[in-house]
């Protein structure tokens, strides 16, 4: 922590104080901080807009600060690359889930990464579905292209796997087709993208049925309300050793029972009692990694969803094995109010 010090001005700092705390880093910039928590960022441009605009050198620093600054999780470091290249940043904080500030990355500088090796393995996004769960917003948009962060879901499933080098992109797409193909038409992205339009619903496993000769080796797959802040190289690396054809990523969540609960055996006798007991359990994230035997699976021409497909897939005796993740790893948009949760989570971090 003694390195980060030198980049630290606690909120109640003046402007003046700041401006040696600039001067003497000679980084352009000091993070802002309430304690060990990080309340913004301030550049030395920042300071000279504020006087020019009337503020006062004793003021607080906190007048002056961008209070919404970008900040990766620690858990989530990787993506810092893929954020500074996108947003033509040139340093972010890191921070954990209390928000308080440990480590800086400079662009270019992070000396302590998630291993992330040029996997070179295509995604597949399902983005054909009508969304009719973010009603009304999918009425207008469609859900591959609802802003979270300030850029679509899209790139930032997009951003995910391409700082692991998956740079082969197939977009499935069906309600609205047209409409997310012209906005990336006029997009800059930096990976190849591949429109396979369907003809009719055929679900998240039915519409693979059009990755059948598109793949000749492993394939991610992910439902595109989904982000996960995980190790993708880790997860691709159990699955070829497990021999799965297919493995679901699942996350682990841990679900409170807010009353003591009671076991009652014959005649009504209590066997035991336990108060407010946890149960664990399992969630399908709607990530997956795929062989492509499995797309041999996909009934020709029916709606069918990925789920119902590994109980097809297992009956052929087909290994279908898991990823697990925990809860905190796992972002959905599928619902109004997990939207509403994961822009709060990305917009915090």
């Amino acid at each position: 922590m003694k390195r980060l010090d030198a980049y630290i001005v606690d909120k109640s700092c003046n402007l003046e104080e700041t401006m040696k705390v600039i001067d003497a880093n000679s980084a352009g910039f000091a993070l802002v901080c309430d304690g060990r928590t990080l309340f913004g960022v301030v550049t030395d441009g920042d300071i000279r807009r504020y006087l020019l605009s009337g503020g006062s050198l004793k003021e607080p620093i906190c007048h002056a600060a961008n209070r919404t600054p970008r900040a990766v999780l620690e858990s989530g470091r990787y993506l810092a690359e893929p954020l500074m290249r996108g947003e033509q940043l040139t340093v972010i904080p890191v921070v954990n889930e209390k928000r308080e500030l440990v480590d800086i990355i400079f662009n270019g500088t992070d000396k302590k990464p998630v291993k992330k090796e040029n996997l070179g393995v295509p995604l597949v996004i399902m983005a054909g579905g009508r969304g009719t769960r973010l009603r009304p917003f999918t009425d207008i948009l469609p859900k591959p292209l609802i802003p979270v962060d300030g850029i679509t879901i899209t790139e930032q499933i997009m951003n995910r796997f391409g700082a692991y080098g998956c740079n082969d992109v197939y977009l499935i797409v069906n309600y609205m087709k047209d409409f997310i193909k012209a906005y990336f038409k006029e997009k800059n992205v930096r990976q190849t993208l591949h429109f396979i339009e369907e003809e009719r619903f055929l679900g998240t496993g039915g519409g693979l049925t059009y990755m059948k000769g598109q793949v000749d080796g492993t394939f991610f797959v992910t439902n595109c309300d989904v982000l996960l802040d995980c190790d993708y190289a880790d997860m691709l690396d159990v699955h070829r050793r497990s021999g799965n054809a297919v493995t679901m990523v699942c996350a682990r969540k841990n679900l409170v029972i807010p009353y003591g609960t009671i076991e009652i055996g014959e005649g009504r006798r209590i066997l035991s009692m336990k108060e407010k007991p946890t149960i664990a359990y399992n969630i399908n994230t709607g990530v997956y990694i795929i062989e492509p035997e499995f797309l041999e699976v996909i009934p020709e021409g029916e709606s069918i969803h990925l789920p119902e497909l590994i109980g097809l897939a297992m009956k052929r005796s087909q290994r279908a094995g898991t990823y697990v993740i925990d809860e905190s790893q796992w972002m959905d948009m599928g619902q109004m109010e997990e939207l509403e949760q994961m822009k709060y989570k990305l917009e915090r971090f």
